[in-house]
Formats: C-alpha cells, structure tokens, sequence
C-alpha cells in the first residue's frame, strides 16, 4: 500500500464532505466588548484532496454588505496526527491566513493559532462539533490576552443542501 492513499486516510472531516446551507452568525465588531451580532445565510461544499488526507471547503456567504466567496484548504499530517486549516478570502485573495492547527477529540475538533489583529497579538480558536454529523456546527473564538479567556466572535450551523449546490 502507498502511504497518503484513501485507504489510510483519516475520517475526521468525513462529514463535511458535501454540500451545505449554512447560518452564519457573526459579532458586528472583535475584542471591543460588542455584544451585536449579524446574521446572514451561507453555501459551503467540500470535496477530497491529496488522497483523502486533506480537503476543500468552497463557501459563498451573503452578509448584508454583499456576498463573496473564500475557500478553506485542510491538510493533515499523520506523524503528528494533526490538521491544518487555511483560510483564503476572495476579498484578500493574496492573503491567505495563519493556519489553526489541532485534531479531534471526542467528536470536538480544536484547532488553534497566534495571529495579530490591527497590530495586537491574538490566539485563534477553532471549534468543529461534529457530534451530530448532519447537522455540525463551528465556532470562531479570538483571545487578546493569551487564551486567558475567549470571545466567540462566528458560529456557523449548517444543514445540508438538498438539491445539491452548483458551482
């Protein structure tokens, strides 16, 4: 057997694997104390790459100013049996993210990176909960003081798309 092939590739995003309606949820602004928060609806569709061993979120989202598009790009590395998540937004589109890194447990994916924000040191939080796989949810958290304490700033809940989405 060739290692990186889709026999041996891990099953931890196996569920996203397909076409989805999302419901956004976004706070109005970060680490300032807002408690406001946007709502606005969504289209994500995700398919394989690299074997098996990592995978591409395309996703369309409507905010009220307007929708674009951005990919996620995910890639895991067996020695650490961790993943990377990348993310690339069409509005910076030569501008691709520090990538959270982490894994799943117990049906929680945790994933985590330090980033700034207008010149500010930050942590970055990823949440996957994936207990309920049709109908998974994920969460965005940033921490200014180390990850001390958090604000969840974007939560995501999603149901899958029936017609199928078309690029």
């Amino acid at each position: 057997m060739v290692p990186g092939t889709e026999t041996d590739a891990p099953t931890d995003f196996a569920f996203a694997v397909s076409d989805w309606r999302v419901t956004h949820r976004r706070l109005r602004e970060r680490l300032v104390g807002c408690t406001e928060w946007i709502e606005f609806d969504g289209e994500m569709s995700t398919r394989p790459v690299l074997g098996g061993f990592g995978n591409i979120e395309d996703n369309l989202l409507h905010l009220p100013e307007g929708s674009y598009r951005a990919i996620a790009l995910r890639s895991f590395e067996p020695r650490s049996q961790q993943w990377a998540i990348w993310w690339l937004d069409a509005r910076a589109p030569h501008q691709i993210d520090v990538p959270v890194v982490g894994s799943f447990k117990n049906g929680v994916g945790t994933f985590y990176a330090d980033d700034s924000r207008d010149g500010t040191p930050i942590r970055i939080r990823f949440n996957w909960f994936t207990s309920d796989p049709e109908n998974p949810k994920w969460e965005q958290a940033f921490s200014a003081d180390g990850g001390t304490t958090w604000e969840t700033n974007w939560t995501m809940d999603f149901r899958r798309a029936v017609p199928p989405l078309q690029s």
